[in-house]
């Protein structure tokens, strides 16, 4: 996650980090104001949600400034914010599918989720459609969730956040090719984990 040349005006991130680390709080600001905008698109593409993207990129935010005196390699802030910004969407996807799974389940018992009845749209699925796609996806997030976490991020940042082969790498701390690699395996072994869905 490389800030654009126009954000990189001033101090560079390396230098931002030590200031931090000193207790200039205000070096931090700047390190948000430079990576908050490719931050939250991150997010948004990989959760496709804009409150959950936000949620995610705040508490990103804050295990950084947590977590600062553990990155060795400070002029690499980008990268590694990329990674927890990653790492936290996808427990955010893992949660939701969950959530997701369980109202479905109470609403096949006629829990306390089930819809009103209301006016249908005769283009809209049925909420039989709806249950069905929510249930495949639920089945196809279990399935990713049984890979390796390399592996789970390379796909998803590909597929889902669109990112390319180079940007991943950055981020997973990898060469373009191992991201390659990653997103091949990890197709692979969720097209085993899926025959019987397929």
């Amino acid at each position: 996650m490389d800030a654009n040349a126009a954000d990189r005006q001033g101090p560079s991130d390396a230098k931002l980090v030590a200031a931090v680390l000193r207790g200039e709080l205000a070096a931090f600001d700047q390190l948000v104001r430079r990576y908050q905008k490719q931050a939250t698109a991150t997010a948004y593409r990989l959760l496709n949600n804009t409150d959950d993207a936000m949620e995610v990129v705040q508490d990103s935010f804050l295990r950084a400034f947590e977590r600062l005196g553990s990155l060795s390699r400070r002029e690499r802030f980008g990268p590694w914010l990329s990674r927890i910004v990653a790492n936290l969407a996808l427990n955010r996807r893992r949660g939701r599918a969950l959530r997701r799974a369980a109202s479905l389940e109470r609403m096949a018992e006629g829990g306390q989720d089930k819809p009103e009845p209301a006016r249908r749209d005769p283009h809209a699925a049925t909420p039989a459609q709806l249950a069905s796609a929510a249930e495949l996806q639920g089945i196809i997030d279990k399935a990713i969730d049984q890979l390796p976490q390399m592996q789970a991020q390379a796909l998803l940042l590909f597929t889902k956040a669109e990112m390319s082969q180079k940007e991943i790498a950055g981020i997973l701390g990898c060469s373009a090719e191992a991201v390659k690699w990653h997103v091949f395996t990890a197709r692979k072994k969720l097209k085993k984990i899926l025959t019987d869905y397929l």
